[in-house]
């Protein structure tokens, strides 16, 4: 939404329906969305080929994705159970989503931004991927740390071409229905002990994350490749 208001083109895609009727309400006429499963390879290529025919002409005669972000993931409605009675398929599911969606993706843009020579990738890992999950689902956090390893790998890999990629890592974000459910579940005293241990002692907000996502997109991040920018409040 941020970047609609500041005059991108801005395209978005999910799979939950009313969530991208609302981005696009929110972006108004500079915003379009389509449903995509971005753990489908052809799906996703299929979108980016949409959108880059929906763009002008770069210097290069061709057309290409400026910014990506990767902010597809989560728990998939998951809660923390003990090693032993997680299902593989659960696992896998949450890696699918979290690694191989922001994989994909990549995947479908590069060729246009290389052909540009330029290009911005930024993920959006978590907390969890740097340390201990408050979760307590470990695929999760094992997909969010894969994640990180995939940024710095693409970073060295496409530096050469003009494009960053780059990493923001939130704290605690009470930002869509699963993170409501996690905060509820915590109580009165879980709630206060988790603000009680962020230094700015307040949880983060959407506004928090996108605010690093713009820095990271903006010519001020232009020699800032292969990073994870924490914004956590200090924890």
């Amino acid at each position: 939404v941020r970047f609609a208001e500041l005059g991108a083109r801005v395209w978005g895609c999910d799979v939950l329906t009313d969530e991208l009727a609302e981005t696009r309400s929110l972006c108004g006429e500079r915003g379009r969305t389509r449903v995509v499963d971005v753990t489908d390879a052809e799906r996703v290529g299929r979108f980016v080929d949409e959108v880059e025919t929906s763009g002008p002409d770069d210097a290069s005669g061709g057309r290409a994705v400026d910014v990506l972000v990767n902010n597809a993931g989560g728990v998939l409605g998951q809660v923390g159970r003990p090693l032993e009675e997680v299902a593989p398929e659960d696992w896998q599911a949450i890696f699918d989503v979290n690694v191989t969606g922001a994989f994909l993706a990549a995947r479908a843009v590069v060729p246009g931004m290389k052909r540009a020579g330029r290009g911005r990738i930024i993920n959006i890992s978590s907390g969890a991927g740097l340390g201990v999950s408050l979760t307590g689902i470990q695929a999760y956090a094992s997909a969010k740390a894969g994640q990180i390893g995939l940024t710095r790998q693409l970073a060295h890999e496409l530096g050469p071409f003009g494009i960053t990629v780059n990493n923001v890592a939130p704290g605690f974000v009470r930002s869509n229905p699963t993170t409501e459910r996690q905060w509820q579940s915590y109580g009165e005293e879980g709630q206060r002990a988790l603000v009680e241990g962020i230094p700015l002692r307040r949880l983060g907000t959407p506004g928090d994350i996108a605010s690093a996502v713009l820095f990271l997109a903006s010519d001020h991040a232009g020699w800032i490749t292969g990073e994870v920018l924490r914004v956590s409040g200090g924890r």
